[in-house]
């Protein structure tokens, strides 16, 4: 990292995202050891578990989450992790975010909302399934 600046350069930053756009499960989490934050966001407001759970890698989902991840995190567009699992239609990742009690109510793009908004039923009623706290 740069030590002339509080945080990654914007190249290193555009990086590490890539790794959880292309699903890279084990690079990311290499730099999250080397201490790259596990809830970065990028200039949409984006966390590295909103772009896994987009671009669909339930791997590297699953393990930003063991990690503890901010899985409420909503960004610049009101959008979650939830919201983007919903969205691509993943059941298997929608699962993984409601056991780590992620909101599917959160954000003015929420799951619920999106569900709705898309017709996507299924997605409604795993939602739904899940009690909230």
């Amino acid at each position: 990292m740069n030590e002339n600046t509080s945080g990654p350069s914007p190249e290193v930053m555009e990086g590490v995202f890539d790794l959880a756009r292309d699903g890279r499960t084990g690079p990311l989490g290499e730099m999250i050891d080397a201490g790259f934050g596990l809830d970065l966001v990028n200039a949409r407001g984006d966390t590295l578990l909103i772009v896994a759970a987009y671009q669909q890698h339930p791997e590297t989902v699953a393990e930003l989450l063991r990690r503890g991840a901010d899985a409420s995190t909503v960004n610049a567009m009101g959008q979650t992790a939830i919201s983007c699992a919903v969205f691509r239609n993943n059941e298997g990742i929608l699962r993984l975010l409601l056991e780590a009690d992620a909101d599917p109510r959160l954000g003015t793009h929420s799951g619920v909302a999106i569900a709705d908004q898309f017709g996507l039923p299924l997605m409604r009623e795993i939602i739904e399934s899940y009690p909230r706290a």
